[in-house]
């Protein structure tokens, strides 16, 4: 019955994530350019930094949700449910 459960958050998630255009609008590789880029605006200038900073930042978001499945195709989604509200949280950090 969990699993059912799981399964329905992580297709209602990702159905309002489609509806917005949040989902499924880049590939990966350019996920992770325009992560990068944004690390770059916020002045972080070691690449240390720029890798801890995001990957703190993905920590935080996969805290806050539910725990990785252990489907391939549920973990493809929950990947893409991360990578879209990073990409939100860093494109609501300020210029600096």
């Amino acid at each position: 019955m969990f699993e059912v459960t799981l399964l329905f958050l992580i297709a209602v998630s990702a159905y309002l994530l489609w509806e917005n255009n949040l989902l499924f609008t880049r590939k990966p590789h350019q996920q992770a350019a325009i992560a990068c880029d944004a690390s770059l605006d916020i002045g972080l200038e070691d690449p240390v930094d720029k890798d801890n900073f995001l990957n703190y930042l993905q920590n935080e978001i996969e805290s806050a949700l539910f725990p990785r499945p252990t489907d391939s195709v549920l973990q493809r989604h929950y990947d893409s449910l991360v990578n879209a509200e990073l990409e939100n949280r860093l494109a609501a950090m300020p210029d600096s």
